[in-house]
């Protein structure tokens, strides 16, 4: 799962599953970068550490509103 956040000039991506940080320019490079880390993250990973993290659920993600002060 990939979580992509608009912070200052860059938009930051998080595999929130795997701890995986990066960033781009765009919504589609910070996608694009993601994914290439991820991957990257994975072929230095212990091939029992991968079994784990494929048996782990999903995060549930879920957005909310709260009532502004005013």
């Amino acid at each position: 799962t990939s979580i992509i956040s608009k912070e200052g000039k860059w938009y930051v991506a998080r595999c929130i599953e795997l701890g995986v940080v990066t960033q781009g320019k765009t919504v589609e490079e910070a996608q694009k970068n993601i994914k290439e880390a991820v991957s990257l993250y994975l072929e230095d990973c212990p091939e029992t550490e991968i079994k784990k993290l494929l048996l782990k659920k999903s995060p549930l993600v879920r957005t909310l509103e709260v009532a502004s002060r005013g």
